[in-house]
């Protein structure tokens, strides 16, 4: 297995997933912009997302099954939402969601096991 059809879908999805978790989220941080604002600014920046989302499936498609893609983009998700929750919003992180992340992770490993 070639390792670039592996860790080329990996660093795209991670890339992919800042430009969705900011179209997502971000706006939380102005919530006093109108609504539609937030729409439109959303949909600009989830422009970029699929920009890398697509290139980073087609690519690791093969090297990897489809329902692996996704369990890893779902794990990556998790990964740059942590850290913008944290960065950008100014939330907290407590026990219980660390739980239910490790949780979500081993399901992941379990998707990955030969």
């Amino acid at each position: 297995m070639n390792f670039m059809k592996i860790l080329l879908p990996i660093v795209l999805l991670i890339i992919s997933n800042c430009f969705m978790t900011t179209a997502w989220y971000g706006h939380l941080r102005y919530r006093s912009a109108p609504m539609w604002l937030a729409i439109i600014a959303s949909w600009g920046i989830a422009l970029f997302e699929y920009c890398f989302q697509v290139p980073a499936n087609r690519i690791g498609y093969g090297a990897m099954s489809a329902y692996q893609l996704k369990i890893l983009q779902e794990c990556i998700t998790l990964c740059v939402f942590i850290a913008f929750a944290a960065l950008f919003l100014g939330e907290r992180i407590n026990l219980r969601y660390c739980v239910s992340f490790f949780l979500i992770f081993a399901a992941a490993t379990v998707a990955f096991y030969k």
